[in-house]
């Protein structure tokens, strides 16, 4: 005959029975968190050095690759919402590396161009990417294939996100 009662409850002080898709440590969401920390905690003092924060050097990155764009441009390249943008530019503007403009032809467009001084920090951080594949202990290749992986899933990503309907808190 068997026993049809149901199994007991846990003692209270018994650890807590997770399933792999619940541990922290299996959890990519977490894996990429603690990267992106500890990759922005590498570029800290190397930063620090040129006066720029991290959310400022990639605006730099940016415009070292392609300057006079407008606003709106930049930050969709960069992912940033303007209320996000904004702000950094205006830091960037108030040190002397970038120029905000209207244009001429239509005065709603704001376009970014890199000042004399922001050309020349481009040479100050030159030794940055190196500095920082360096410290990531990755070879080129293991280097190369993060990135194609990283920039897939970013795509894919945002493009579930844009395909998930929005709902409204109520």
């Amino acid at each position: 005959m068997t026993n049809s009662n149901p199994p007991a409850p846990p003692a209270p002080d018994a650890p807590p029975s997770t399933t792999p898709q619940l541990a922290l440590d299996e959890a990519l969401c977490f894996a990429l968190y603690t990267a992106s920390r500890a990759v922005t905690h590498l570029y800290r003092p190397l930063l620090d050095d040129l006066g720029l924060t991290y959310p400022q050097y990639i605006v730099m990155l940016a415009l070292w690759e392609q300057e006079g764009v407008p606003v709106k441009t930049l930050g969709d390249v960069l992912h940033l919402d303007y209320g996000t943008l904004s702000p950094l530019l205006k830091r960037l503007e108030a040190r002397g590396l970038i120029r905000r403009e209207r244009r001429p032809d239509d005065e709603r467009l704001v376009t970014i161009s890199l000042t004399e001084q922001g050309k020349e920090l481009r040479t100050e951080a030159a030794c940055i990417p190196e500095t920082i594949t360096a410290g990531m202990g990755l070879n080129k290749s293991e280097f190369t294939s993060l990135n194609d992986t990283l920039h897939r899933l970013t795509t894919a990503v945002t493009a579930a996100s844009d395909a998930t309907p929005k709902t409204t808190g109520g």
